[in-house]
């Protein structure tokens, strides 16, 4: 096996990551989920007020 087709290769497998990655942050079903991670940092100054 070449060097570059090993290069190639791993350039395509982390390519498909990071499009499943995506894919996967933008599903609707996980928008819930992440607006609640995201006022994580906010839900004290809501209990102490």
């Amino acid at each position: 096996m070449d060097l570059n087709v090993l290069r190639s290769a791993v350039t395509v497998a982390a390519f498909l990551a990071f499009v499943g990655l995506l894919v996967w942050s933008c599903m609707p079903a996980r928008r819930k989920e992440f607006e609640e991670a995201a006022a994580l940092p906010f839900k004290d100054e809501d209990a102490g007020s």
